[in-house]
């Protein structure tokens, strides 16, 4: 190189040098993108071997969705056969959708279609806002004593179980010593068959299971109000805000994403109705009302006297897929309009 600092004149050594220097930190990035790579398997290795603890207990709910989630998918395959258990799942010959369209021409399928929706939109008109109000409430109860025994009548009836909870529905509506008939005589009225009235079917089922599930409800809803800045709340206070008001411009907006993923979540379970108690409810008087999808799935693919498993499979495909599609619609339009959703 010349030692004039007006001109440059490169060498060949120079030249040389620079390309050599140059492939070389090439090939030193490209050593280590490899070492990289090889070691990660070993890094995580190491991470996994420093946390086992956290990595046994997410492996329980992992092997759980595997085993009784994602391996039961391999027989939904039925659904689009005339499975027959001498020849297998992978032997019995395919059919097609022949199965889905089955069900949807059958003289059934409104029936039990309409009976379902009923009873599904029902207990998400009914069962849905009554947690959050019952949150609302308790979140401005001072006393605490009170607020605990609130808390504690509300709770205990979610873990009744399902038969029970049906055979308290039984005697308390019971025509003889049923303590609603009783009081319903007090007053010089005659005693009513709840039971055997279909009209009253759906109001049993759902009322029943909002005094059951209300208090469990609101948990998750008194989660999310603890999380609201109470600075917002002083501002409030400050400002002359009423209870009322504190609840609508402070309270509600920070539940609100809350409510709305449950709200989505319960709208793509609207086909999923309580199998156990509308079963255990059903009666030859109120049949017509509470045959849903999920008793007829049951009747039609192990109770009849010749078990159709790929007609109920199919049905229960057709459920799934349903309830899918209203998940992803439900979810665009609550991004849409409020920009909170599952993804």
């Amino acid at each position: 190189m010349s030692n004039n600092p007006n001109h440059f004149h490169f060498t060949c050594d120079d030249i040389t040098f620079k390309t050599q220097s140059t492939h070389m930190d090439r090939m030193t990035n490209t050593i280590d993108v490899r070492l990289k790579v090889v070691n990660r398997p070993a890094h995580l290795r190491t991470r996994m071997a420093k946390a086992w603890q956290l990595y046994t207990l997410l492996s329980l709910p992992l092997i759980w969705l595997l085993v009784f989630r994602y391996l039961p998918m391999y027989g939904a395959i039925i659904a689009f056969k005339n499975f027959q258990i001498s020849k297998g799942i992978l032997g019995s010959p395919w059919v097609g959708f022949a199965n889905i369209r089955r069900f949807v021409t059958s003289y059934q399928f409104l029936r039990v279609l309409r009976n379902t929706l009923v009873l599904s939109f029902y207990s998400l008109i009914a069962g849905f806002p009554l947690p959050i109000l019952l949150a609302l409430a308790l979140n401005y109860v001072t006393n605490i004593r009170y607020k605990k025994t609130v808390q504690l009548v509300t709770y205990a009836p979610h873990f009744i179980s399902t038969v029970v909870m049906v055979g308290m529905i039984f005697r308390f509506l019971d025509t003889r010593s049923g303590v609603v008939n009783n009081f319903i005589g007090l007053l010089g009225f005659e005693a009513i068959n709840f039971m055997a009235k279909p009209e009253l079917f759906s109001s049993i089922y759902v009322w029943t299971g909002v005094w059951q599930n209300l208090g469990y409800g609101s948990i998750i809803y008194l989660a999310a109000l603890s999380s609201i800045d109470p600075e917002l709340h002083s501002a409030a206070i400050v400002d002359g805000a009423t209870k009322i008001q504190r609840m609508w411009y402070v309270d509600i907006p920070g539940i609100l994403p809350t409510a709305t993923v449950l709200l989505i979540m319960n709208t793509g379970r609207v086909l999923e109705v309580g199998f156990e108690k509308v079963f255990l409810m059903q009666n030859p008087l109120n049949l017509r009302v509470s045959e849903i999808i999920n008793t007829y799935v049951y009747k039609v693919g192990l109770t009849a006297a010749f078990p159709n498993y790929s007609y109920s499979a199919a049905i229960g495909l057709f459920k799934s897929v349903i309830g899918l599609l209203l998940i992803i619609i439900v979810n665009r339009i609550a991004k849409t309009l409020s920009e909170t959703s599952l993804w």
